[in-house]
């Protein structure tokens, strides 16, 4: 109830006109949103103990911490399309209520499948360990490639497509016949990499534990951050240069913890180590505040690097 709340307000009361998000608008949006979701935790911890409050918190933090390469992604889409700023909060917006419903559908579908087919976490395990790996392989210059996105080209066979922007419209008239404007085309990609995405992140959030409750709910308040979270890293994304890194470990450490019962009881390996739920929390808290300080260490000392150069260029010039 308290998310669809949230949702109204943020579409209905909020955000009802077309307007750019600010760097403060996105900063408050973000601090209610961790404020929810801090919330949430305690109220867990109140009706159903603290084990499930800190799987809660550490599902929140797995989740809204690859949600970053997501914030990527969806900035290079929105500039392969040249979206205007203030159509962007209407994008992401119905593109957050479309992920809860995929994310939904495949959480329902992955806790039934584990919970009648166990060996599947060791898959998921596996997967994991191969997503890190690639994902510090993978070539950001690449960029994205809408047009040859399946979904893209399935929707401009079956139905026509504006070449113009019709405000915040997903849908205008051409020629008498309704067609779809660039904006929905936006949308449709959106919702096609928030899917990509799910692929790896829903796999992560079974390794810490399979209890639809908490994975659903972690998933939610995640998502819900992944809009205010684009307003406020999209521009500043590059300068964390060190955080795949760190995402990358991340998935590891949850791939390598979901295949340590399989080490355990088939192999006879690592029988006398255990990994909470707060030993979870910290490894990958750990993990994503190195990777944020070295990041902003190497930034400021490539600001000075640079600025040093301009100086002693100036005074050659002089």
């Amino acid at each position: 109830m308290a998310v669809l709340v949230y949702l109204a307000l943020d579409l209905g009361v909020f955000h009802r006109h077309a307007h750019v998000v600010k760097f403060r608008e996105a900063l408050l949006w973000s601090g209610i949103g961790v404020l929810l979701a801090g919330g949430f935790a305690w109220w867990i911890y109140q009706a159903r103990g603290q084990e499930e409050s800190v799987l809660f918190v550490t599902g929140y933090i797995i989740e809204l911490s690859l949600s970053m390469d997501n914030v990527f992604v969806i900035a290079l889409v929105f500039s392969y399309f040249r979206v205007a700023s203030e159509l962007q909060h209407r994008v992401l917006f119905w593109g957050i209520l479309g992920a809860l419903v995929m994310r939904g559908l495949m959480i329902g579908g992955g806790a039934a499948l584990v919970t009648k087919f166990h060996w599947v976490l060791y898959f998921m395990g596996a997967f994991l360990i191969y997503t890190g790996g690639k994902m510090v392989l993978a070539d950001d210059e690449d960029g994205v490639q809408p047009e040859k996105n399946p979904v893209v080209k399935l929707a401009r066979r079956l139905y026509p497509v504006s070449g113009f922007y019709d405000g915040q419209k997903f849908l205008t008239v051409v020629g008498g016949r309704r067609a779809l404007t660039p904006l929905a085309l936006v949308l449709i990609v959106v919702e096609t990499t928030d899917l990509v995405f799910a692929i790896d992140s829903i796999p992560a959030i079974f390794s810490i534990t399979t209890k639809p409750f908490i994975v659903f709910t972690s998933n939610v308040f995640a998502i819900l951050g992944l809009r205010s979270m684009y307003f406020l890293l999209a521009n500043a994304i590059r300068y964390f240069r060190f955080l795949k890194v760190g995402l990358s470990l991340v998935l590891i450490f949850v791939g390598l913890k979901m295949l340590l019962p399989l080490a355990q009881a088939k192999l006879g390996l690592l029988k006398e180590l255990q990994v909470s739920a707060g030993v979870s929390l910290g490894i990958v808290a750990g993990i994503l505040m190195v990777s944020v300080v070295f990041s902003l260490f190497a930034g400021r000392r490539e600001t000075r690097l640079l600025a040093r150069k301009a100086k002693d260029a100036g005074d050659h010039s002089s």
